[in-house]
C-alpha cells in the first residue's frame, strides 16, 4: 500500500462495466512527510474519499481482486482507506 492525495475525480461517458457504482480518482503518491512522490495515476475509491485527502492505496491485482471479492475484477489501484494522520518516528 501506498500514501497518496486525491487530486481530483475521472469523469468519462463510457467506462468497463465492472467500474459501475465506484468512483474513480486522480492520485498522487506522497513521501511521509507528505510530499509529492512520483506521478499521478487513477485509483477506484472504495473508501468514500474526496479531493484533498490522504488515502492508502492498494496497487497489486489480486489484493485488489480479494478486497472486492471479485476474481474477475479488471481494477489494479484501489483506494481502501482515509488517513487521518502520519507520524514519523
Amino acid at each position: 500500500m501506498i500514501l497518496c492525495r486525491v487530486e481530483g475525480t475521472v469523469v468519462c461517458t463510457v467506462k468497463h462495466p465492472k467500474f459501475n457504482g465506484y468512483t474513480l480518482l486522480v492520485v498522487q503518491p506522497l513521501d511521509p512527510e507528505g510530499e509529492p512522490l512520483g506521478k499521478s495515476f487513477v485509483a477506484v475509491d472504495h473508501a468514500q474519499a474526496g479531493e484533498g485527502d490522504r488515502v492508502l492505496v492498494l496497487r497489486e491485482g489480486n489484493g485488489v481482486r480479494q478486497v472486492l471479492r471479485d476474481p474477475q475484477a479488471p481494477i489494479r489501484s484501489l483506494v481502501v482507506g482515509v488517513v487521518d494522520s502520519v507520524t514519523v518516528g
